[in-house]
């Protein structure tokens, strides 16, 4: 008899809320793979695009040139999210702009105004990266509850079978319990790698959001003061006008 028993035969004879809970299991399995696939693709794509950027961006030789390569290339990365956020400040900055067409937004100082930008280019790179994790956190909690709760559903019928039976012995027991462990097996299966998917992509998350962060600084700093001695750019009216024009040359979809 018990022979026949295993994964096959505990399928076959599951009842409505032992199926309901596996195909619950199943559904996140597939969406934590989902997301390990695309946040892996989309990490590894923003690593090269960023390298790449960073290479050129510090091997310009004026904001100009930044401007004229970001017009051809678009917004590839983080980085150069962040740097597209800064030109477009010191667009809304311009100096032949009163400051009555400028908004609220622009309200404030110069500098102000242009590490609120900075800021939101981070904050959205920010949301952008945490997508996804709060399921994977939720999978990674929950799925061995809800494979154990199918397994002490399926010890309970299987109990009720046993004693309805009368057949109480170790070899009539052990089977259809350890049948119904397979539940507390799949739960486990699917919380794994949502765990470890969570902790590898907060950890990218955490090391670009420093990096990122560091860079920024640098923009600044370059935006806010580095344009004064740049000999294309001296004219501080001019500096919006140079940059927002270049830019405007392969204006791309708006930042993200």
């Amino acid at each position: 008899m018990n022979e026949s028993l295993g994964l096959a035969h505990f399928l076959a004879n599951a009842d409505p809320v032992a199926r309901t809970l596996l195909a619950i299991l199943c559904a996140a399995s597939i969406g934590t793979w989902f997301l390990i696939v695309i946040k892996g693709v989309q990490n590894w794509r923003q690593s090269r695009n960023a390298r790449g950027f960073l290479d050129r961006f510090w091997r310009a030789t004026s904001l100009g040139e930044i401007a004229s390569g970001m017009s051809s290339l678009g917004v590839t990365d983080h980085y150069s999210h962040l740097v597209h956020h800064g030109f477009s400040a010191v667009e809304a900055l311009r100096g032949d702009r009163p400051a009555s067409a400028r908004g609220l937004i622009a309200s404030g100082s110069p500098d102000d105004f242009l590490t609120r930008s900075l800021k939101r280019a981070i904050d959205q790179t920010r949301t952008r990266l945490d997508y996804g994790q709060t399921f994977l956190a939720s999978v990674a909690s929950s799925a061995p509850f809800v494979g154990l709760f199918g397994t002490v559903w399926g010890i309970y019928h299987a109990l009720i079978a046993i004693g309805i039976s009368g057949q109480g012995t170790l070899d009539k027991v052990a089977g259809p319990v350890g049948e119904a462990l397979i539940m507390t097996g799949i739960g486990l299966a699917v919380a794994i790698p949502a765990a470890l998917a969570y902790n590898f992509f907060a950890r990218a998350t955490r090391n670009t959001l420093a990096e990122l962060s560091s860079f920024a600084h640098d923009v600044f700093a370059l935006l806010s003061t580095g344009v004064k001695t740049d000999p294309l750019l001296a004219d501080p009216k001019a500096t919006g006008e140079r940059v927002y024009s270049m830019f405007q040359d392969g204006r791309m979809a708006a930042a993200r």
